[in-house]
């Protein structure tokens, strides 16, 4: 609608004509308005449910309170180092530089960067050129009468078009800024895969070691029941021990080389999987030596973990830049309620036949608005932003559980950390109790006072405790890594700056 203003001192022929004109022009203006406030449809009953989580609503305290709180540091990005194994350095060097899930997680990041690239330019004008030349036959008929009509000819035309929308409402923008929020959310997910690999490389390495540990203490038994055997034949020679004797002592000789066997398995087992996560063939695994076998020191928990967590885990970050998308999403949604502005124009040059195709009097060009106005629509905006306001809120629910079971992960640890501490003091009681146990036994029986009964009887508990004093010690080291994990693994939110900066 276009509107004129005239001056009263214009027209001297009609007094009353600039009053009238005024008034035409405030009515139309009212009119336009009217129509603008009726065509917009409604968002009347339409609002997000769900609310976002503070860690410290989180009631910790009582759990942590027996933690060993201190000014200990949250763990380092490089935080492997502490176990003080150079062969375990180098396969998170291999796993970081070349792990294909790495690779695909810095794809998905670029992506997503790209995907903001493409609704940024949204916010920017946008000029594009055509040229095309057409060789037709003109109707007799049509528009054109002879000696067009009838004949061939060429149509000729080069163009420039600009095209502009005025985000007045700030749709485009929420949209663009939604899309940085994925592709920030994006970026973090990727330091969130780098944890998880380095975490299982880790914990995989453990279970390595655990299978080294459980071997020496199967290769130790088996040297002691050789020596018992060797004993017991003697002895069965000499008449002082039956038969039955000799053949249980016979009889655990396969068995115990059986469980020889089957921890050589889990070994290769375990170095295959290392190789794998590293993104390689099982031939690495093959180079893979025995852990060392140095422990972690006393857990200490950094102080002020739950308000500082929130910063340092990465899936909580990323959660938490879904939520945002996911807000200017419902922005963008709500923009779409309104009018649209859009501003085009075009410039260039047309001609039917080659004469003259550059010249002046080819020229063409034009510009204008384009106003466009939802009215009736049969519920479509609605039905949009409702489904964005769903979004919303699945994105703020699944943050808040986010944030529960980062909670609970630190705390099981401890609490997991607390039960080993536990469990070590009353196995080393249980293991050296055991220990003498066998060897009176033992004594006894080869000082012929004593029976092979005795023996066994004595050395199923020993074994047993032997077994879980390997277990005990490998857990240690998978709770902490467990708890670095729960940590953050050395992620700081600072220094994701890449998609921040874009």
């Amino acid at each position: 609608m276009t509107m004129k203003k005239f001056d009263r001192q214009t027209d001297s022929r009609n007094p009353q004509a600039p009053d009238m004109n005024l008034r035409l022009g405030r009515a139309a203006s009212a009119l336009f308005v009217t129509l603008l406030a009726a065509g917009c449809a409604s968002m009347n009953g339409l609002s997000i449910q769900a609310s976002m989580d503070s860690a410290n609503k989180l009631a910790a305290q009582k759990s942590l309170a027996e933690a060993a709180i201190s000014a200990a540091a949250w763990p380092a990005k490089d935080w492997w180092h502490s176990f003080n194994d150079p062969q375990l350095d180098q396969l998170m060097n291999e796993a970081l530089a070349g792990s294909p899930t790495l690779k695909v997680a810095a794809a998905r990041t670029r992506k997503a960067l790209a995907f903001a690239d493409v609704t940024k330019a949204a916010l920017s004008l946008q000029v594009n050129g055509s040229a095309s030349s057409t060789r037709e036959r003109f109707s007799e008929r049509g528009l054109f009468p002879p000696p067009l009509g009838g004949n061939w000819s060429t149509v000729n035309e080069l163009q420039v078009t600009l095209d502009w929308e005025i985000d007045f409402w700030g749709k485009n923008r929420a949209a663009y800024e939604s899309a940085m929020g994925q592709a920030r959310a994006a970026e973090v997910e990727a330091y969130a895969a780098r944890l998880a690999l380095s975490t299982s490389i880790a914990q995989t390495y453990v279970q390595l070691q655990r299978a080294y540990l459980q071997l020496d203490v199967a290769q130790a038994n088996l040297r002691d029941r050789e020596h018992i055997y060797a004993l017991t034949r003697d002895r069965n020679s000499a008449g002082i021990e039956s038969r039955l004797g000799l053949r249980q002592a016979e009889a655990a000789l396969p068995a115990t080389r059986e469980q020889i066997v089957q921890l050589q398995e889990t070994i290769q087992l375990s170095r295959n999987q290392i190789a794998a996560l590293l993104g390689q063939g099982p031939d690495r695994g093959l180079a893979i030596t025995r852990p060392a076998n140095e422990a972690l020191g006393p857990v200490a928990l950094p102080s002020s973990v739950p308000a500082e967590l929130l910063g340092r885990r990465p899936d909580l970050i990323a959660q938490r830049w879904r939520v945002e998308a996911a807000q200017k999403d419902i922005a963008s949604a709500k923009a779409e309620f309104y009018p649209n502005v859009n501003l085009a124009a075009f410039i260039g040059v047309q001609s039917l036949g080659g004469a003259g195709f550059l010249t002046a009097a080819s020229r063409m060009m034009g510009a204008g608005p384009a106003v466009t106005l939802p009215i009736f629509d049969a519920g479509r905006l609605r039905g949009n932003l409702a489904g964005k306001n769903a979004d919303y809120d699945v994105a703020v629910e699944q943050y808040n559980q986010t944030l529960a079971d980062a909670m609970r992960e630190v705390v099981d640890q401890l609490a997991s950390f607390k039960s080993v501490d536990e469990q070590r003091v009353q196995q080393r009681e249980a293991l050296a109790t055991a220990q003498e146990a066998y060897d009176l036994a033992l004594l006894r029986y080869r000082e012929g006072i004593g029976n092979y009964l005795e023996v066994l009887s004595a050395e199923a508990p020993l074994l047993a405790q032997q077994s879980l004093d390997a277990e005990l010690r490998s857990r240690q080291l998978a709770l902490s890594i467990e708890l670095i994990r729960a940590l953050g693994g050395g992620f700081d939110d600072n220094a994701v700056a890449m998609a921040a900066l874009h």
